[in-house]
């Protein structure tokens, strides 16, 4: 995929890591076929930062810490509602590592998010209370960035609270769906694109 880029776009690569590619804790369908694409959409920008799932153990989003709960079901947080995960992406743990086929030299900066025991973080940019801060926004903003392309994992929850973020943080906001993959709860993709969409993120 060729994509006309400049000086003032940015590529964000949304935790393609271990436990969400096959065989991890929380696989996401399809997920390590977005590994070569986004590699060879890398080639293509100056800038890229990814984002890396980061959570200590016992983190409060892991349903092993709320006896009588599932992973995937809901449950109401102080910060609002939290859907429950096999535990995953625990800190320096071989699950939270980058697939090892993705190219990550040219990473410029990891953006480590969920590391907060009490509040999860889907988002590059903003924990789940949407108030907390990951710094992203001032990043970029002191790099030039306008335009940011998000791919990676998973569509329906990361990369979409990511995008959304990206587009009210003023910047342009690309999703690039075919180096995306999502884990689809109960329509979950669908609702996602729709949601991106009314933000005004460019689906390609």
């Amino acid at each position: 995929m060729e994509i006309q880029t400049t000086d003032t776009d940015c590529l964000l690569v949304i935790d393609v890591q271990n436990d969400f590619c096959e065989g991890g804790a929380l696989a996401v369908p399809d997920g390590d076929n977005v590994v070569d694409l986004i590699n060879r959409l890398s080639e293509q920008f100056n800038t890229i930062v990814a984002t890396q799932d980061w959570h200590p153990k016992g983190h409060s989003s892991f349903a092993s810490v709320h006896p009588g709960h599932e992973p995937l079901q809901q449950i109401d947080m102080p910060y609002g509602p939290q859907t429950l995960w096999p535990d995953h992406c625990i800190q320096g743990s071989p699950g939270a590592q980058f697939h090892a086929n993705l190219q990550t030299d040219a990473f410029q900066n990891i953006i480590r998010k969920g590391f907060r025991a009490p509040i999860d973080s889907y988002s590059a940019f903003f924990e789940n209370d949407h108030t907390t801060t990951t710094g992203l926004s001032g990043y970029l903003r002191e790099r030039g960035i306008k335009r940011v392309f998000c791919v990676g994992l998973a569509l329906d929850f990361c990369v979409r609270f990511s995008a959304e973020d990206a587009r009210r943080e003023g910047f342009e906001t690309v999703v690039i769906e075919s180096a995306c993959r999502g884990i689809n709860i109960e329509g979950s993709v669908a609702a996602a694109i729709e949601a991106m969409q009314n933000v005004g993120v460019e689906l390609r």
